[in-house]
């Protein structure tokens, strides 16, 4: 018998069937997305990179139902570049944020930049910041300017402020005073006559905040958050930017010596971790998709306070003294663990080595969102779906190392990543845990190593040999391109200017600001727009 033949009205109703069977296995809706950015977190410190590290059962969950990046960089290997360039997926040679801003910053990320969040929020998302700012907090700076409908946290980080219960930092830092600053003792590297603020909003609602409540906090307010924008019916963005790893370290339970107190605390950044992964879950998994990574490596001067690196010590520099991590154009500096995790669309149990970074979280959940890129600007990071989706393992071709504090202008781009291999035409130590900086040096020709088998940049390529020659000149095209693609992009400046009177205080009444109270009205005490914000 033969094959009966299909009308094209039959065809058209078959057509529509199987469009409606398959319709369900795409996303019918516009993904929620939470990206929680830790601070000064170590490669090393994921059990799932490194097997010394025991205190990430939550997160090395996290990797066993999603994927495990490998390969992943920060877009600088200090605080205020390395978020600028996670919401604007640009350099700071091209958004103008270079260094971190300070408590009386006037600026901040300059206002013609455009972030994730005013993107995803025109396309209809709503968004919130909970924690670490760290991009400007004085007028149109603040978060709620800058496309967060809600935000909860500390306008920078949070040892740039005096608290009534210090924490452990190296060297310790006192208390805030409560009377008179006169009998009040300076210590070096210790913020020391305004108390640290807590906002919701606009609004400074704890000044001291209380560190030893926060991770609490924020995992409550980001539940609240997930729960309202749930039941509005819209997508969600929450950016939940962690106070862990950065110094001071607030333990919930008296550790044990050493390295009990980072071991501890890292312990309470995976349960907080844990407890978003919940939440989302709770929403129907499939729904989320959730991006934890670092804004740089683990600061190494605080000693047994900092992260671990795994295997990435840098040990050409070390060689030379100083640290290779957090503030170099080392490894240590700028890799940091990355997990994705998205049920259904995002492989569990994949371990990818795509080069990617920190600068595709824009493009990459954009393109997502089904919203555009702004126009007339050149963007540094790429749409890596493909690599989310396990559909290819193939993420930058390049991959730009900025100058981050250790040596050269900061900012500037004198390493950089081709292939396999890493170019250095600047290299530097910052401070490490014995007191030792590395003297910066220029490299013409540069220092060339091959990852693939020096993770530990020990050895650089002998210049006299084939392979170093080979290589160059691809590394020197690179290089040049790069340069002369960022000169002719439009480029912003930010605005590091200084006014005490930007400094956040909601009562200039009291010694170190001091609020009495977690809940103040923002017209008591006439508190003038500027102290405010």
């Amino acid at each position: 018998m033969g094959t009966p033949s299909l009308s094209p009205w039959d065809t058209l109703v078959l057509t529509l069937v199987l469009v409606g069977l398959w319709a369900p296995c795409v996303v019918s809706r516009q993904p929620n997305f939470i990206v929680i950015l830790a601070d000064d977190v170590g490669w090393g410190d994921l059990g799932a990179n490194w097997a010394e590290t025991k205190e990430t059962p939550h997160l090395d969950q996290l990797a066993a139902e999603g994927t495990r990046f490998v390969d992943f960089h920060s877009a600088a290997s200090t605080c205020s570049p390395s978020r600028a360039s996670l919401l604007t997926g640009r350099l700071g040679v091209r958004n103008g944020v270079t260094h971190n801003f300070a408590i009386s910053s006037l600026g901040g990320l300059p206002l013609n930049e455009t972030t994730l969040a005013e993107l995803l929020r025109e396309a209809g998302y709503s968004t919130a910041a909970i924690g670490k700012w760290h991009l400007g907090h004085h007028g149109h700076h603040h978060p709620n300017s800058r496309g967060f409908d809600y935000y909860f946290g500390i306008p920078y980080s949070h040892d740039m402020g005096c608290t009534d219960n210090p924490g452990y930092n190296l060297p310790p830092c006192p208390p805030c005073p409560r009377h008179s600053t006169a009998a009040r003792v300076e210590r070096k590297d210790c913020y020391t006559e305004v108390a640290l603020p807590l906002y919701e909003n606009l609004t400074i609602i704890q000044q001291p905040v209380e560190l030893g409540s926060l991770a609490r906090r924020y995992a409550e307010e980001a539940a609240r958050f997930i729960q309202r924008a749930s039941d509005s019916g819209h997508p969600f963005f929450l950016y939940l930017a962690l106070a862990h790893m950065h110094v001071p370290l607030t333990p919930p339970l008296p550790p044990a010596p050493g390295r009990g107190i980072y071991g501890a605390s890292l312990g309470e950044m995976d349960a907080l971790v844990g407890r978003i992964k919940e939440v989302a879950d709770s929403l129907g998994k499939g729904s989320t998709l959730l991006w934890f990574t670092g804004d740089n490596g683990p600061w190494a001067q605080k000693c047994e306070l900092a992260g671990r690196l795994g295997p990435f010590v840098g040990a050409w520099q070390r060689q030379r003294g100083g640290s290779s991590a957090k503030q170099t154009t080392w490894e240590g500096g700028h890799r940091v663990p990355a997990l994705v995790y998205w049920p259904g669309r995002v492989p569990a149990g994949r371990t990818s080595h795509a080069l990617l970074s920190i600068l595709d979280i824009f493009p990459t959940l954009v393109a997502l969102a089904g919203a555009a890129l702004p126009p007339n600007r050149r963007f540094d990071g790429l749409d890596v779906s493909p690599v989310l989706f396990g559909w290819s393992d193939v993420g930058h071709k390049v991959l730009l190392h900025p100058n981050s504090g250790a040596a050269g202008k900061v900012g500037g781009i004198e390493a950089l990543r081709l292939a396999q291999y890493k170019a250095f035409y600047t290299t530097g130590g910052a401070m490490a845990c014995d007191g030792s900086i590395g003297p910066a040096e220029q490299h013409q020709p540069p220092l060339i190593f091959n990852l693939d088998r020096d993770i530990q940049e020990q050895d650089p390529l002998d210049v006299a040999s084939r392979e170093y020659q080979e290589v160059l000149p691809a590394i020197s095209r690179a290089y040049a391109q790069a340069l002369q693609d960022i000169a002719a992009d439009n480029v912003s400046l930010a605005d590091y200017s200084q006014d005490p009177a930007a400094i956040p205080c909601c009562n200039v009444q009291h010694v170190g600001c001091r609020c009495h109270g977690a809940t103040q009205d923002p017209h008591v005490e006439k508190r003038t727009p500027q102290l405010c914000l």
